[in-house]
């Protein structure tokens, strides 16, 4: 027995079920693993086949077994891939195999419903400005395919542009809440991704952060708030973005102490008290907002002593941000640093033994240099400048490409390559720092950014991840020393491209990225407004939390109460209401509501004007013969014209036409009305 799908599911509906098929399951691949992918791909190329009409539909044995073979599978490897990311799995299998295995309306119905799940979970981990108008249009046709279910037409458009006056509809009072709405904390916690995790990592090795100069990915954007109303922020070598902090050195690895490591597992659940420290000099502050971009980690981005009042936010003891969820998407929110303040002004005993620790019987080269170094110079000041001076000295070079290092790996860079970059000379400070009595500690992060003129912002990629030196001296706290500035002074002040070729790093494993225009001013120009449309994105949509609703419910309403919002969401309401209830034609006192009619009218008037009016009650058939019967002799072409249309306009009024018989009928009335309406008008 062969299935009749096209005359339970119209070909309209099939069509566009294809094209949202692709549309609403190709923004997760990231998520789906490649069987699921397979098992879409024959799905769908087994259903354009039935479109076609070159295959029969698969047997529900078959559909049913491929079902509980995938559900068994997933439940097999969910450990691996993570829970959400079975689940996802899950939700498009079974969206694939429904769609493969649909005869009847009902099935349609369930397939959009299921896209519409999609479409919303997409949402949840693509949030960018060209991701969120490719999601509304697959909403679009989405609904225009729930349209089509009830309410079929031939032109495969006539839906979709039904479905898009409703999405466009719905737009003010989705505006309307969401700048009301309260801004509520998550209910729950999504389950972990196990995602590839971006961006720094929390150990450390000489070759670690090179690889991250390879990258051209976005890290975060920063916007400051200065209170004069401009938007640059401090100069270049004062741009040190503080990530993480590293106190455990193996001889090979830096790692972070297990004590941090129980706070932030804690953190959740009993947050950490960070004092702020004591304020120097002019108690300067600085305030900004940060996007940070995802890294599916919970370290964030600070300048100095960082403060943030986001309640998603603690300070840790180590004078770091960090997040009580992973950055699984862009992230937003506000930060004041102090960078006049003193870091940590009495350290504690344990503090201070776990950054005098060295390896046993390490670097031993090092070791004696930084005892001569003690004896010279007593003094902490004066000893941590002699070993910065000492880089400077010396014959040490920068570079991305570092010969290789053995088990001493301090003493083989100090002493015979003389070559590396950021982490071989701040693994070496710390090392000489310990080694001559001074606490001392590995901060990593990101340094310098990339200003954008046209909206005012910093751009921080991963090729800026950077790693400096912490020592702490009597009566000054924790204090900042960075060889690198020692060693390549441009890469600090003026940033990463003043001293390293873009085409040899960033750019070289990144093809297609937007920074190889760069090197053109047009184009870098053009690229710097198109990623100031996504930073305005990120900022007033994203980052739009209760501080900047109550700005923008201040400028409305002024004195913000409970009572003026309650008002101002009825006002909105009954607006949106009555401009829907127009447009469907609710308050309309014409009596003519057909467009046939209306236009037919037209015409008829148009002959009046002529000498030729239609008598009331008269049939268009009589009325037809009439005008042809006067103008027949003087002007042929138009009694034709309009006897053609009238016998249109019958057949679409009263004859039962097949969907290919009325827009042709359409098509040909359209048509002939153009032509007479212009030409009466001239005449």
């Amino acid at each position: 027995m062969k299935d009749n799908f096209d005359a339970i599911i119209s070909r309209n509906t099939l069509f566009w079920l294809l094209v949202t098929n692709v549309a609403v399951l190709s923004p997760l691949y990231q998520q789906a693993t490649l069987w699921s992918i397979g098992i879409c791909a024959i799905c769908f190329v087994w259903r354009v086949g039935i479109y076609l009409g070159k295959v029969a539909a698969p047997p529900k044995l078959l559909v049913t077994s491929l079902a509980i073979g995938a559900a068994t599978t997933l439940a097999l490897v969910s450990s691996e891939i993570g829970l959400l990311n079975a689940l996802v799995n899950l939700l498009i299998l079974g969206y694939a195999l429904k769609y493969i295995e649909m005869r009847e309306q009902r099935d349609v119905k369930a397939i959009v419903l299921v896209g519409y799940f999609l479409i919303a979970l997409t949402l949840l981990d693509q949030q960018g400005m060209l991701n969120t108008l490719h999601l509304l249009a697959v909403v679009v046709i989405n609904t225009g395919i729930l349209i089509s279910v009830y309410q079929d037409k031939s032109n495969k458009f006539a839906n979709l542009g039904f479905s898009v006056k409703l999405v466009l509809q719905s737009l003010p009072l989705a505006i309307l809440l969401f700048i009301v709405f309260p801004r509520l904390g998550p209910l729950w916690m999504v389950p972990n991704m196990k995602s590839a995790t971006t961006g720094l990592s929390d150990e450390m090795s000489f070759g670690d952060i090179n690889k991250l100069t390879r990258s051209a990915e976005l890290a975060f954007r920063v916007g400051f708030d200065n209170p004069d109303g401009t938007t640059l922020g401090p100069a270049n070598q004062d741009l040190y973005w503080r990530t993480l902090v590293m106190e455990n050195y193996d001889g090979k690895t830096w790692r972070q102490d297990p004590s941090i490591k129980n706070i932030q597992r804690q953190a959740y659940f009993q947050k950490p008290q960070r004092d702020k420290a004591i304020l120097t000099g002019q108690n300067r502050k600085i305030e900004y907002v940060v996007i940070s971009e995802p890294s599916h980690q919970k370290w964030l981005y600070g300048l100095d002593e960082a403060f943030s009042d986001n309640s998603q936010i603690v300070e840790l003891p180590d004078y770091r941000l960090y997040s009580l969820r992973p950055v699984d998407q862009r992230m937003s929110y506000r930060v004041t640093s102090y960078p006049d303040n003193v870091m940590e002004l009495t350290l504690k005993d344990n503090t201070k033994k776990l950054n005098l620790a060295l390896p046993p019987n390490s670097n031993l080269k090092t070791q004696a240099l930084a005892h001569k170094f003690a004896q010279d110079y007593p003094e902490p000041q004066a000893r941590m400048n002699a070993m910065m001076n000492y880089f400077a000295e010396q014959a040490y070079y920068y570079t991305l490409s570092p010969p290789t290092v053995g088990e001493q790996q301090i003493d083989d860079f100090l002493f015979e390559n003389r070559a590396g970059f950021c982490a071989h000379y701040a693994s070496a400070l710390v090392f000489m720092a310990r080694a001559s009595g001074l606490p001392a500690r590995m901060v990593t992060g990101y340094q310098g950014g990339e200003y954008n003129p046209q909206a005012g912002y910093y751009s921080i990629y991963q090729y800026m991840a950077h790693a400096w030196t912490e020592v702490w001296l009597e009566g000054k706290g924790w204090q900042r020393f960075d060889p690198t500035a020692m060693i390549a002074p441009q890469r600090i002040l003026d940033g990463f491209d003043a001293t390293f070729d873009s085409q040899s790093s960033y750019l070289q494993d990144s093809p297609f990225s937007s920074l190889r225009m760069k090197q053109y001013p047009w184009l870098n120009e053009l690229r710097q407004q198109l990623s100031s449309l996504d930073y305005y994105w990120s900022v007033w949509v994203l980052g739009f939390d209760e501080e900047r609703k109550q700005q923008v419910l201040s400028k409305l309403l002024g004195d913000v109460t409970s009572s003026k919002i309650a008002l101002m969401m009825i006002f909105s309401f009954i607006i949106i209401a009555l401009v829907i209830g127009y447009y469907a034609g609710l308050f309309s006192q014409n009596t003519q509501k057909d467009p046939l009619n209306k236009r037919y009218q037209l015409v008829c008037q148009r002959l009046a004007k002529r000498g030729m009016p239609r008598p009331q009650g008269q049939a268009p058939q009589d009325y037809a013969n009439d005008v042809v019967a006067r103008l027949s002799d003087k002007h042929p072409r138009l009694a034709a014209d309009f006897n053609a249309l009238s016998q249109a306009f019958m057949a679409l009024k009263y004859q039962p036409l097949t969907p290919e018989q009325s827009q042709q009928q359409q098509q040909q009335f359209m048509r002939l009305y153009r032509k007479l309406r212009l030409r009466l008008l001239r005449s």
